[in-house]
């Protein structure tokens, strides 16, 4: 994936519900259709209540829902069904604004995370958590603005990498992923991060850290140096053995927490020199790696960048595109790849044991797709909630687009392969999205949102287990590169509001009526410069967490809420 050249383009019905329903302490329904994980430890993703639990103490008050993992949850849906505070009615320019900035020491790539009722110092606090590219990790207090801690995850000596020739993560590369959290672990609950650094003789380090959320020391013996290796003659291999090289690869994947793991996926820089696809898992509670896979071992590319999106889950399997690389058109019995190839294809990894391919598909044309640098990989992937088809029938399905601008909709028990004459999928809609995707969807209310490159967010309402082949509604204006990742409020189904962030010189936040985009309540371009926050950061996600909306800048986190 020449980043270079982007501009120019089951489980049962009830286990399903559990992952994706948001367990709060205010009661909040799942009628808005499906959205977060129910524990921290097996989903990175958890409401108020059970183990990722608010209760109320000291300053900070209740009712709050975490987001503890990028999009909302381990589905990647984007979903926030925890907002009593924003409403259709008061979302505008005279009652909605700026109200604080959260100032820290390097690019915000990652979204920042909320965890309610931490205790920091003896009292307790509403928590926002920041990180940076200068590899920093603050903890802010969401209720003043007021920092309570900061911590460089740099090692003795160390400073963060240059950006490697390549103009994609600059003007230095540190921590770019975003994390995950886990209330369960450790004293006060555990942020995984990771974290890019150098050494004075040049030497680079990738190394996951596990992060005490009350303090900000390591715990469980961290950091650990990521390291991998996997059986094969491809990229950096040797004796029949392929290698993980650091210096290759950026992790701008956000971190998946699943079943007792940590998951990571790893991206090359601008292409240059030799990489292969690789994706690993670490202990939650050791740091020990227990897996590593590389998705195209006897051959080159295929790395896992995804817009800056996360690894999807339905709490057993995991979900990814990958961006090009090599794959193999010679298939075996199974319909696999022969030489175990997965470069420009939609991936199912199984998770049970060492981490395994369970099932794919690849375009017709995956080939030549990967030769023209027009790969599937550009774009996130999602796992929508369960849905029945006009036959009855469950279905498990999960969606993704690339630069091809064709969201592919996938059957998660049977992806459908490869196949040289035609796309055997569940449902392809083509000629809806204007430009390449490079974010990734979000889902509400049977409702599938996308903001691809150059192109109006669109809604696709779902019907049959179908997605409509033309959008519902649309915003009246565009996004230009890279698109816009969407994020959803509401208060279980009411008062759903899709919020979007607009890269360019001039960054702006926008809010659209979920129910018709054409609809527009507000945008941070509208009160003059009162709520200007800066150029834009070109993969910032909205977080919407405790009456606010949080948006990374190129220094700090701008805070937008109801003005006083």
């Amino acid at each position: 994936m020449n980043r270079s050249r982007r501009l120019h383009a089951t489980p049962g019905n009830s286990r399903h519900i559990a992952i994706l329903c948001l367990v709060a302490a205010i009661c909040v329904s799942c009628s808005g259709g499906g959205s977060s994980s129910s524990s921290s430890s097996t989903s990175g993703s958890s409401g108020s209540g059970g183990s990722g639990g608010s209760g109320s103490s000291g300053g900070a008050s209740a009712m709050s829902a975490d987001v503890l993992t990028f999009h909302n949850d381990l589905g990647r849906t984007g979903q926030y069904l925890a907002e009593t505070s924003l409403t259709l009615a008061n979302v505008n320019a005279a009652s909605f604004g700026k109200t604080g900035f959260l100032s820290v020491d390097g690019k915000v790539d990652a979204q920042p995370l909320f965890v309610s009722n931490v205790s920091v110092n003896g009292a307790a606090h509403n928590v926002v958590y920041v990180v940076t590219e200068h590899a920093s990790v603050y903890a802010f207090d969401a209720d003043s603005n007021a920092q309570l801690w900061q911590r460089s995850l740099l090692g003795s000596g160390e400073t963060t990498s240059d950006p490697r020739n390549c103009g994609q993560i600059s003007p230095e590369i540190g921590i770019t992923a975003t994390p995950v959290i886990d209330r369960s672990r450790g004293s006060n609950g555990v942020m995984y991060a990771v974290a890019m650094s150098k050494e004075a003789n040049g030497t680079i380090h990738q190394r996951l850290h596990a992060v005490d959320l009350a303090t900000g020391a390591e715990l469980f013996g961290g950091p650990v140096d990521v390291r991998g290796t996997y059986p094969g003659s491809g990229a950096n291999s040797s004796n029949g053995v392929t290698a993980f090289d650091p210096q290759q690869y950026a992790e701008r994947q956000a971190l998946a927490l699943v079943n007792g793991n940590v998951y990571l996926a790893w991206t090359s820089h601008c292409d240059q020199g030799v990489y292969g696809g690789w994706v690993m898992s670490y202990n939650a509670d050791s740091l020990a790696q227990t897996s590593a896979l590389n998705l195209t071992p006897n051959g080159t590319g295929g790395s896992v960048w995804m817009g800056g999106g996360g690894l999807a889950s339905d709490g057993t399997s995991l979900y990814l595109l990958d961006a090009n690389g090599t794959f193999d058109t010679t298939l075996t019995a199974q319909g696999f790849p022969s030489s175990g190839n997965f470069g420009n294809a939609f991936i199912k990894l199984g998770t049970s044991g060492n981490l395994s391919v369970a099932d794919y598909f690849a375009t017709f044309d995956t080939v030549s797709q990967s030769a023209r640098d027009a790969d599937l990989g550009s774009g996130g992937a999602m796992v929508l909630p369960d849905l029945v088809d006009g036959s009855g029938v469950t279905r498990h399905l999960a969606l993704g687009s690339g630069k091809d601008s064709k969201i592919y909709v996938v059957d998660r028990d049977n992806m459908g392969k490869f196949n040289s004459a035609n796309n055997a999928i569940w449902q392809e809609i083509d000629g809806q999205l204007i430009g390449g995707v490079f974010t990734t969807a979000a889902f509400f209310n049977n409702t599938v949102y996308y903001g691809s490159v150059g192109d109006n967010l669109k809604a696709f309402p779902i019907s049959g287990a179908r997605l409509a082949t033309t959008p519902a509604s649309q915003s009246a204006g565009k996004f230009a590169y890279p698109g816009t990742t969407p994020s959803i409020s509401a208060n279980g189904s009411a008062n759903a509001i899709v919020w979007a962030a607009e890269n360019g010189a001039t960054a702006v936040l926008h809010a659209f009526n979920a129910a018709d985009l054409s609809q527009e309540l507000y945008n941070s371009n509208q009160s003059g410069s009162r709520d200007n926050f800066g150029a834009g950061n070109k993969y910032i996600t909205p977080m919407i967490a405790h009456g606010h909306v949080y948006v990374g800048t190129t220094n700090g986190v701008a805070v937008f809420g109801l003005l006083k």
